[in-house]
């Protein structure tokens, strides 16, 4: 049996802390693998971001999801002794501590297996924009040859 493995570096830059989908980028690469069944790999390359399959119908989701965090790790805890960038920046390591920095998304019929309502979001934790690294790996069986 053969099988494919293809690999991209994606560049996403966030507006600030929240959700933003990645869906459609992590799709194009699964689409440019070849793979027609297998698994695609996301990784975040960083410390204070992290990745999330959630609702992707009703914003109410993501603000909920949102103010939980705050309420979990509150910016300017006094507590916190890691704050050289920030009020921000010990908040965003415990949110992305509790998240997690790789997702796997079966692949069927050369597509994400995403649920209905599910999307692949790259969760910002900190409040300035930032640009992010995420390493799309793909690998499974080849596309038939027509």
């Amino acid at each position: 049996m053969n099988v494919v493995h293809h690999q991209e570096h994606l560049e996403v830059t966030t507006p600030g802390r929240g959700l933003t989908d990645v869906s459609r980028e992590v799709a194009s690469v699964v689409a440019r693998s070849g793979v027609e069944t297998g698994l695609a790999v996301v990784f975040c390359a960083h410390t204070s971001a992290s990745l999330l399959i959630q609702e992707n119908a009703d914003p109410s989701a993501s603000s909920d999801l949102l103010s939980w965090f705050e309420r979990l790790a509150p910016d300017g805890d006094p507590r916190y002794s890691h704050t050289a960038e920030g009020e921000d920046d010990m908040p965003s390591h415990l949110r992305a501590a509790v998240t997690r920095s790789s997702e796997t998304v079966p692949v069927t019929g050369s597509r994400l297996s995403l649920g209905r309502w599910q999307g692949l979001f790259l969760f910002e934790h900190r409040w300035a924009p930032h640009a992010r690294t995420l390493v799309v790996h793909v690998q499974g069986e080849p596309q038939a040859r027509r």
